[in-house]
């Protein structure tokens, strides 16, 4: 359903080495960097055939995060999710919400961790078992 999600940044570089750890734990490599025309950085990895990017915003404003979004990351095992969330947080991110782990609902059962990243993006690490 999704081609691409893109976020916002206040420092390019501090969220370049937040997440070329954060996404290397599901395998993203080095992010494309782009320089737009209107001289904005943009960062884009891509894995899986999605795209997550990163921006500098183009209108000159701060980034903010939205209220109530949340960008979730699907993970490979209960293990990927607790290794996202740990790595998330020795790089500058925020760990909220329950500890990671084993919830179960109406959903079903999942593996969920909560991190902010360093610009207050709500990021969640799922594993759905089969």
């Amino acid at each position: 359903m999704f081609n691409h999600i893109m976020i916002g940044s206040n420092d390019i570089e501090r969220s370049k080495r937040f997440y070329d750890a954060v996404l290397g734990t599901l395998g993203a490599g080095e992010p494309l960097r782009n320089k737009a025309d209107s001289g904005h950085t943009r960062l884009f990895y891509r894995h899986d055939g999605s795209t997550f990017c990163i921006t500098e915003p183009i209108n000159g404003e701060d980034a903010t995060c939205a209220n109530g979004a949340t960008i979730g990351f699907k993970c490979n095992s209960p293990e990927q999710v607790k290794e996202f969330h740990d790595v998330a947080v020795a790089n500058g991110g925020k760990s909220i919400e329950d500890p990671p782990g084993l919830r179960e609902g109406k959903m079903g059962a999942l593996h969920l961790a909560y991190v902010r990243d360093p610009d207050g993006h709500k990021l969640c690490a799922i594993y759905r078992p089969k």
